[in-house]
């Protein structure tokens, strides 16, 4: 097999575990940087180039396009998927999982438990958004292009008001989702590849963090959970279109809801808290798509 992996530098920990794993069950490896394909289209077959050089046959592409690169990567992920390349996540899916609000609605009309969430464009019917989503407090989620969404906890008007105002006066769009009380002061995150997840962990704060702050550092543990929560990650990554995906969860009163689903997922951490070797499996599945 010819594995290409689409990633910013050969040297990133999931890049270069990747790599590692397809080499170790024989295929070839090219790591190529997206921003360095050049796309040519000429009405008849696409072709692709690499630093002006003709890009031979692959078998397979492993897409890990960076948010700050996006609307080039995707064109490069599509136009693999033009010249008869099989692709572990499509432009589709990975589109679909950056846009916070297209993926909850995927989700929410497939019957996947999401929160309670509204959007809008303007601050000035902001309390009645929060009166939707059943009163403080509340999550407020910041929509940038390109960008990781920015993350608040709120609870009361009085305290975001002000501060809205001024975000949304820049242009930015915002979800106002309900806060989900926790049976525990934690999230799950699981890894999904095809059709199982292959991995789970829950993450809790740093001391002095949000619990919706986990980005900025988490702490990691392996966990098992029920057969109806692996369905429903796997349920949501195939809702999105994804091959692979991390699905994050949350547990309320009301049960398990999804939350988030990205469709990059790192495996630095994953791998540190359940010792697992995960890069094998989505090879495993690269493979799969190859013969298919």
């Amino acid at each position: 097999m010819h594995l290409t992996i689409l990633s910013r530098k050969a040297g990133i920990y999931t890049t270069k575990r990747l790599t590692q794993a397809a080499r170790l069950r024989g295929a070839k490896v090219r790591v190529l940087d997206p921003l360095q394909v050049e796309m040519h289209l000429d009405g008849k077959a696409p072709s692709a180039f690499y630093q002006r050089k003709r890009l031979g046959r692959t078998d397979v592409v492993i897409p890990r396009i960076a948010p700050s690169i996006q609307p080039y990567g995707l064109a490069v992920v599509n136009h693999f998927t033009m010249m008869g390349v099989p692709v572990l996540n499509d432009a589709n899916g990975i589109a679909a999982s950056r846009n916070k609000m297209r993926t909850l609605q995927l989700l929410s009309a497939q019957g996947v438990p999401v929160p309670t969430t509204v959007m809008a464009s303007s601050a000035s019917d902001l309390k009645a958004m929060v009166e939707l989503v059943g009163g403080v407090p509340v999550l407020i989620k910041l929509l940038t292009v390109g960008e990781r969404p920015g993350v608040m906890v709120c609870e009361s008007l009085q305290t975001m008001e002000a501060a809205l105002e001024a975000v949304l006066s820049m242009g930015h769009n915002l979800l106002v989702q309900r806060y989900v009380r926790r049976k525990r002061e934690r999230d799950l995150r699981a890894l999904v590849v095809g059709d199982r997840a292959v991995a789970w962990v829950e993450r809790r704060p740093l001391p002095g963090r949000l619990l919706h702050t986990l980005a900025r550092g988490a702490q990691l543990k392996a966990v098992r959970v029920p057969a109806e929560l692996d369905a429903m990650a796997v349920l949501a990554a195939r809702v999105v279109g994804l091959e692979v995906a991390a699905i994050d969860l949350i547990e309320g009163s009301a049960g398990a809801m999804v939350f988030d689903v990205n469709s990059s997922p790192g495996l630095q951490g994953l791998e540190s808290a359940t010792g697992k070797d995960l890069a094998l499996p989505i090879i495993g599945r690269a493979e799969e798509l190859a013969r298919g």
